[in-house]
Parts: structure tokens; sequence; C-alpha cells
């Protein structure tokens, strides 16, 4: 194929054919589409836009590029759980094992970290010896057994997506509904589920922060899904401050098991049980949302969520005594608390500039080469709307040299804003609930 003409026609604001779409995905697998050209292409769509036809060749081409997940012959629910991504958020590596403790199978298929935002993959594999790089067959045998598989995009998984995916954290593409859209609905559609529950994130530190725009992508992923006859819920969250107090790889490992043993952030499982009940209800599992809340705690507070993880992170190679004493887990060297410079109300904890500042720290990736430290990160003590003296502690960081520290220090002085008081209160956690029926304002 000639990608030449297609970039051309794209950044002329023309229109691409979904057969051109399809040899546009076959050729970015086969290498006959160069990762240059690749890339221009992805500029030209992000400035001049994909429309509903073809971000729906695009979704098609990428999920027809490699191999699907068919595991209809469980004869149970299937249902997976997606974030826009964000900082601090690790509600998956919660949910995963409190609802496949739940008996619905959840074939989990995450990514890594995008721009400022961390991903669930590099927060897994900090884990030691844990595998994210199983096999399609591999991951089927363990749903089988666990209910459960968290595993990243293998080459057999929307190969063409893989590639594309890389491409767009490395050339500031990220933030285009319909390449968000298809990149994100190629993959799920291509786990065979009977249902999708999407977290899309609004506010300063998402990839889309208004709320309109975070609207738009949540009716074009219903409509993607509703496509291929997978129905599609999704909530709307806050992503204008961290979501909980630990950012950052290893950390949030951390958190995540704190909030399986039931001593989690109360933010961070508010969300989690909202998103765990929408998955609860498209799998028929409960009539309700209060019972599936209830569903999850009941969960929790056995200890069998726990128990589920512990069971996936040992059938996936890890360490599972992680679970016991998340010491396991990798360990910066040096660390160092960030106290208010004045008296006053933290105004704004701003997550943009929290997860920069974990990337500053080798926690994230700025190329797609780019080797991670699983141990960089912080862990924020203060709130927004928190009122505090001079000298009180509002978060500690976490780094592997001192420069790399004082990177992490001067990120996090940027992020968080101390005032006389706060003019402008948080978003509300959860604001919308999108299904095909339309938007409706959130209400538990």
């Amino acid at each position: 194929m000639i990608a030449q003409g297609l970039i051309a026609r794209k950044r002329d604001g023309g229109r691409i054919a979904p057969d051109e779409w399809r040899a546009f995905a076959d050729g970015v697998v086969s290498g006959e589409v160069p990762d240059y050209q690749a890339a221009a292409l992805l500029m030209a769509a992000f400035l001049n836009g994909l429309d509903r036809g073809e971000t729906a060749a695009l979704t098609a081409a990428m999920l027809r590029s490699g191999r699907t997940l068919d595991l209809a012959w469980l004869g149970r629910p299937r249902i997976d759980k997606h974030s826009t991504g964000g900082v601090g958020d690790k509600v998956s590596i919660l949910l995963a094992p409190i609802i496949a403790s739940l008996g619905v199978a959840v074939p989990m298929m995450s990514g890594r970290g995008l721009g400022h935002t961390g991903g669930t993959l590099d927060k897994l594999e900090s884990i030691p010896g844990f595998r994210t790089d199983l096999s399609l067959d591999e991951a089927a045998r363990q749903i089988e057994r666990l209910d459960c598989a968290l595993i990243g995009q293998t080459g057999e998984i929307a190969p063409a997506d893989r590639k594309l995916y890389a491409l767009r954290n490395a050339t500031a593409t990220v933030e285009a509904i319909p390449l968000i859209a298809a990149s994100i609905m190629s993959k799920k559609l291509a786990e065979g589920l009977t249902g999708l529950v999407l977290d899309v994130k609004h506010g300063s530190g998402a990839f889309l922060p208004e709320v309109e725009r975070g609207l738009e992508l949540a009716h074009t992923m219903i409509a993607l899904g509703h496509d291929h006859g997978c129905p599609v819920t999704v909530l709307m969250t806050a992503m204008d401050r961290p979501l909980g107090r630990a950012c950052g790889n290893a950390l949030e490992i951390e958190e995540s098991i704190l909030g399986l043993r039931g001593e989690g952030p109360d933010d961070l499982m508010t969300v989690t049980y909202a998103l765990g009940a929408e998955m609860l209800l498209l799998a028929g599992a409960a009539d309700s949302f209060a019972a599936a809340v209830q569903l999850q705690e009941e969960a929790v507070s056995s200890g069998r969520a726990l128990e589920r993880l512990r069971q996936i992170i040992e059938a996936q190679g890890g360490n599972p005594s992680v679970v016991d004493d998340p010491a396991v887990l990798p360990q910066a060297p040096l660390t160092q608390v960030v106290a208010a410079e004045a008296a006053g109300v933290v105004a704004c904890i701003e997550p943009r500039a929290v997860g920069e500042g974990v990337v500053a720290m080798r926690g994230g990736r700025t190329r797609v080469e780019d080797v991670i430290d699983p141990a960089a990160g912080y862990y924020i003590t203060a709130r927004p709307g928190d009122r505090v003296e001079r000298g009180t502690p509002l978060a500690t960081v976490h780094a592997s040299s001192p420069a790399l520290l004082e990177a992490g220090v001067v990120a996090l002085r940027r992020a968080i804003t101390v005032t006389e008081a706060m003019d402008t209160p948080p978003l509300p956690l959860i604001t919308h609930r999108v299904t095909l029926a339309g938007a409706e304002p959130w209400s538990p």
C-alpha cells in the first residue's frame, strides 16, 4: 500500500475508506508501513479527526489484525473494566480479584503508562516475577480455573493497535477521541466479552479534561460496543486530583493490597465499588446497585478477594507473599517528606503535575524504549480541602538517586497549592452514568 497518499488525504481533511484502514493496519503489523509514516497518519488524524465510520473501520481493522479470545464455552458472563487513564488509578487491580471471586469471568487486558498516567501492566510487573505476557491459550486456561487473568497485549491481540499505542505515547497524539476509542475497543472486543464497563476520566489530569468531551468519548465507545454485540456501561469519574494516596507502580500495588484488606482510602473504594457494581449488573450477578456493592464488600471483608489476588499472582509467576508483606515489592533507597511551607488550606493537588513528577523520577516513560523504576513515586497524605499548618507533612517522595529525588520534590511542590481558602471545590467523584439509552447524572 502507499501510506503517503493516506497521510496526504487525511492531512487535507479527507476521508479514509474501510478497506484502506484495513490495509494500513496490516501494513503496520507487517512493517510495510514504517513507524514514521504511521506516526504521520496518527498526527493527521489527531489534527483533523475521524468520522463515525472511520472510527468504526479503524477499530475493526485493528481488531482483525490479530487473534481473539473465544471464551463462550465457559458458559458464564465475561465482563471487563477499563479506564481512560488517570494518576493514582489502581482500580483495575482491586476490581479484577473482587469480581472474579464472585463467579464472574474477568479477562482483563491492560496497557502500559501513557503520558503522565500510569499503566496497569507496569504496576503489576513491579510484583517480583509477575508475568503479563500470557498467550491467549494460557489466559483461557487460567480464566477457566480462577475466573481471571491480568494480561498485556501480546503480539496475538490487535497487534496493529499495539504498535500504534506506543507511537501515540511517543508522538503526543494520545488525546484524540477517535484514536482513544478505537484503541480501547479493539483490545476489549478481542476478549470475547459479554459486557464492558468503562471509567472515563474528566478533570485537569484526564486526557480529555472537559466533561463534554468525556461524554463524547463515552458515547463513541458505547456505539462501537453495540456494533459488535457487546453492551457497554460508562461511569464518568473525577481526575482533578489523584485517586487514592499512592502514585507510582509498586506504591500503588501496596495500596491495592490494603484496599483488598478493607483498609483502602475512601475515594478509591467508592470508585472501585461503583464500577464493580456495574460489572455485576451487566453480568446478571446482582439485581440492584446496592446489592452489587454489598456483594463486593463481603468479598473483601471475608478475605476471598485478597485470596483470589494471591492465586492470580502465583498463577502468573509472581511472588504471592507480597499479599502478606508488601515490603517484597521494590523499595526506593531514598525518601523525603515534603511539608507545607505555610498555614492554609490545600486548594489543589494537580494530578497532571503529580504524574509528570513520577515520570521525571523514571517511574514512567517519555520514550517507547525507556525502562521504568517501579519504586519511584509519591505517597500523598494531604487531600484537597485539608487545613494544614506550616510544617504539616503533605507527601513522601520515593526515588533512586539524589537528583531524581530533587526532581520529584520540585514537581510535587508545583502540584500542591496551599492558600488561605479554597475557591473551587473538588469535582464529585462520579458525575454521570452513560449507556446506550443516553447519559444521566449519577446517583448510587
